[in-house]
């Protein structure tokens, strides 16, 4: 059996066959395109029908990296929407600094220019900094959040300690990056961009989380590599109304580890958004 099948018993706990593999390729698409915006060329896909879902993916990575939840949303009946944050997979950039209030900006753009007027969002690490901010800023048009795996300011990160599965889930961003991005050899110039922004960004005060008024769930794997567990409570205790899951057997790669587990707390949290 592959990584491209998938039941309910699939794991990947090490990325062995991330690496190897990759994920299994997103279902198919209603509609797919590029969408330009402030310098950056913006990929889309989406998939499904019914309420939307807007997924995006953690710093280095791609919107095939959420191809498991992606099937699940569908299956459940949700339309899916997966972007390319800029730079990227499939998306570019220009030289601005990257910075999770543009590329805030981006996905905004992207729901007018696909006229969604609300959206619940599904966000890991990078992505998941990207959809609070959205939340934090235009309430009217964030169903609610699933925050997932990311810090709010610089205290809440854990110092860097390379492990076999970060390597390995390098690795395959790495191939990932050659395979699909416009600036194939240009993979250390864009890691060295998105650290810099990962190092020094978010920086939301207790204030400023409090005043957050979409539902919010903060899930965390309780052997997250990257992130602080006492910043996931922290959030959870200071963005008024938030839930806080802990997840047992997983790290920071949940959605690729054990897919079926993390699919059910996600739609478990869409559906408190919802209402399904």
């Amino acid at each position: 059996m592959t990584q491209h099948d998938t039941p309910a018993a699939f794991t990947d706990d090490d990325l062995v066959l991330f690496e190897r593999d990759g994920t299994p390729p997103l279902p198919a698409p209603q509609h797919a395109g590029h969408l330009a915006h402030d310098g950056a060329d913006i990929w889309y896909v989406s998939i499904g029908q019914g309420q939307p879902v807007i997924l995006l993916h953690g710093g280095l990575g791609h919107s095939g990296n959420w191809s498991h939840q992606a099937a699940a949303l569908v299956a459940a009946g949700y339309r899916a929407i997966l972007v390319d944050s800029r730079g990227h997979g499939r998306s570019t950039r220009d030289g601005k600094p990257y910075s999770y209030e543009l590329m805030a900006d981006d996905v905004l753009t992207l729901m007018d220019a696909l006229a969604i007027e609300r959206a619940g969002f599904v966000g890991w690490s990078d992505g998941a900094c990207i959809a609070l901010i959205l939340g934090a800023t235009h309430p009217d048009r964030v169903a609610g959040v699933l925050y997932f795996a990311c810090n709010m300011d610089p205290d809440g990160a854990l110092p860097f300690v390379p492990t076999p599965t970060v390597d390995r889930c390098f690795a395959r961003h790495k191939q990932d990056y050659a395979a699909l991005s416009a600036t194939p050899d240009d993979f250390d110039a864009f890691v060295e961009a998105v650290g810099l922004m990962q190092r020094t960004q978010p920086n939301y005060t207790s204030a400023q989380l409090s005043e957050i008024a979409v539902p919010v769930t903060i899930m965390q794997g309780e052997g997250d590599e990257f992130i602080k567990p006492e910043h996931a409570r922290y959030l959870a205790e200071t963005i008024p109304g938030a839930e806080r899951v802990i997840m047992p057997g997983v790290t920071h790669f949940a959605p690729l580890q054990r897919p079926a587990q993390f699919n059910a707390a996600m739609l478990a949290a869409l559906a408190r958004f919802s209402g399904q």
